[in-house]
C-alpha cells in the first residue's frame, strides 16, 4: 500500500489523533518568515503547519501523496481564510511535482522516517536540493527512540486521544517501528525507520547540503544525543 492510500484511510482522524502536537509549529513558521517565502512543504498532510505558515503571510506549495489528507488541508485553509496562499499538489516527496525554485523546503513531523533505506532518503534529500534557490535551506525533523520509550510502549495499545488508539511495535535491531492507529471506524498501520544523527549527517552532506544547525528540540536547544533531531541545512 502506498503512503497516499495509507493516509487516505485515516484522513478523518489524523487531526484529532495529532491534536496535542503543537511544539513544532512555531519553529517552522519562524523559518518560513525568515526565508521570505514561498515555502515548499513536503508531506504537508492536513496543513497542521502549512496553514499557520500561510496565516503568517507566507505562500506554501504543499505536496502529499494522500488526496484525502489534502482535502482536509484545503478545508482547513478555507476556514482560516488563507486558501489563496496554499497551493496543494498530489505527489511523492521523492519526486515532488514542483518545478519552482524556492528559498525554503521543509519536511516536518518526522515524515522522512517513512523512507525505508538510504536510496529513498537520498532521493528525498536530492529532490529537496533541486527545488532550492542557491543558498536555500532545508529544515526537517526526525527521531531515534530511547530505550525507555521502547520499553514503555512496545506492543501496547494506548489511547492517544479520546477514542483514538495507537500501538508501537519496535524492532531495535532493524531500527524499525510499526505504528498502528485506529479509531472512529478508521485504521492504518505504517512502518517507520530511524537513523543516528551521524548517519543523517552523512546523507545530508552527500545530497549537497551543509548542516547549519542540529537541534535537540523545537525550542532550538542544542542536540545532545537525545531522541529528537531538528536539522537546519543550507544548499551549497
Amino acid at each position: 500500500m502506498s503512503d497516499g492510500a495509507l493516509y487516505d484511510r485515516i484522513a478523518g482522524i489524523y487531526d484529532p489523533w495529532s491534536v496535542s502536537v503543537k511544539e513544532d509549529v512555531e519553529l517552522y513558521v519562524e523559518e518560513a518568515l525568515a526565508s521570505g517565502g514561498p515555502v515548499v512543504e513536503l508531506a504537508v498532510g492536513t496543513g497542521r503547519i502549512a496553514v499557520p505558515t500561510a496565516k503568517a503571510g507566507i505562500g506554501v506549495i504543499g505536496v502529499d501523496q494522500s488526496p484525502g489528507m489534502l482535502s482536509v488541508a484545503r478545508a482547513y485553509a478555507e476556514r482560516e481564510g488563507v486558501a489563496e496562499r496554499l497551493d496543494l499538489r498530489v505527489g511523492d516527496l521523492r519526486e515532488p511535482p514542483v518545478p519552482e525554485r524556492v528559498p525554503l523546503v521543509t519536511i516536518p513531523f518526522r515524515s522522512m522516517l517513512h523512507m525505508a533505506d538510504d536510496d529513498d532518503r537520498g532521493r528525498a534529500l536530492g529532490a529537496a536540493a533541486a527545488m532550492l534557490e542557491p543558498g536555500g535551506r532545508l529544515v526537517f525533523d526526525v527521531f531515534a527512540p530511547s530505550d525507555q520509550d521502547i520499553t514503555e510502549t512496545d506492543g501496547l495499545w494506548l489511547e492517544r486521544e479520546p477514542g483514538i488508539f495507537e500501538r508501537a511495535d519496535w524492532n531495535p535491531r532493524e531500527r524499525t517501528l510499526v505504528l498502528s492507529v485506529r479509531g472512529h471506524e478508521q485504521a492504518a498501520t505504517m512502518e517507520l525507520h530511524w537513523l543516528s544523527a551521524p548517519e543523517w549527517n552523512a546523507l545530508i552532506e552527500d545530497a549537497g547540503f551543509e548542516v547549519e544547525a542540529l537541534y535537540g528540540w523545537f525550542d532550538r536547544r542544542p542536540f545532545e544525543s537525545g531522541e529528537d533531531q531538528i536539522w537546519i541545512c543550507r544548499h551549497r
